[in-house]
């Protein structure tokens, strides 16, 4: 799973976080795919008051090519987040992609509402593409711009104690049709893996996640699935996590999944995630 695609996953497991008093949350990990692929994030938030959050993500993807130069994708977003019990605001910016080859600035916004338990919240996602023509022959190249502004709702419950239910999902609406056959030849110059970039342009996505407390351990269960915009090939996605204390202040997550796309076939990987908790 793409990071962009992960941030559903990631808002989900993080409804209700840890709010109540100022403090901070840092993480780092690694995940590798079947395919070669090598992704590397560092993730923060910081609570500026007992209400206020800020938070700020930084992935890098590489993907190992044989005919063509590998590839590598950064992605990073800056956000706030604010609760005004029961109701909250959320707003980030987003930056995504290749500058040689397609990359975004996504804005994004949540009106939630969440008590002790439940979390619901309404989502907008507005998306700036550029993709970058390839410059062959006499043609010295060019740069297309389109846009797609997303609409979507989450929620998360606590069934018991000890087993938490989330759910995701978001549509997207584009500016121009990239399913004609002049769009779609162009850009499946980006697509070749799990990674590709190609993957980012989605329909629309979906997503559920089951949380089991065990003790302090906890595992985690996620489905997703994707249409993608271009092609209309649908990727399912599963992942199974599960989070440890390494210590008072430190956690330690490992996580592995399957992804079987229409567009680019089966895919597993793994990953690892250490969190350091500080503040009061």
């Amino acid at each position: 799973m793409s990071w962009r695609n992960a941030v559903p996953v990631l808002l989900l497991s993080f409804a209700t976080p840890a709010m109540a008093a100022e403090g901070y949350v840092l993480g780092g990990g690694l995940e590798r795919d079947s395919e070669g692929s090598l992704g590397v994030a560092a993730l923060g938030e910081l609570g500026v008051t007992a209400k206020t959050w800020l938070s700020a993500t930084l992935a890098s993807n590489s993907v190992e090519l044989s005919e063509r130069a590998d590839l590598e994708t950064v992605y990073a977003d800056l956000g706030i987040d604010h609760w005004l019990e029961p109701i909250g605001l959320r707003a980030a910016v987003a930056y995504w992609g290749d500058d040689d080859t397609l990359d975004s600035m996504d804005w994004r916004a949540s009106l939630y509402w969440r008590s002790d338990k439940p979390y619901l919240s309404v989502d907008f996602e507005y998306r700036d593409f550029s993709f970058q023509l390839p410059a062959s022959g006499q043609f010295s190249g060019r740069e297309l711009g389109f846009d797609a502004s997303g609409l979507g709702i989450a929620a998360s419950f606590d069934v018991t104690d000890d087993v938490s239910l989330g759910l995701a999902g978001m549509d997207y609406d584009y500016s121009v049709n990239l399913g004609t056959d002049r769009n779609r030849s162009i850009l499946q110059l980006a697509s070749f893996s799990r990674l590709s970039l190609i993957n980012s342009l989605v329909d629309y996505r979906v997503f559920a996640t089951l949380g089991v407390a065990a003790g302090e351990r906890r595992w985690q269960f996620d489905v997703g699935s994707w249409k993608g915009e271009v092609d209309g090939a649908t990727t399912r996605s599963a992942t199974v996590r599960f989070l440890t204390p390494l210590g008072e202040r430190h956690d330690i997550e490992f996580a592995l999944g399957i992804d079987d796309s229409e567009l680019y076939g089966d895919a597993s990987f793994l990953s690892v995630f250490l969190y350091f908790y500080g503040g009061s």
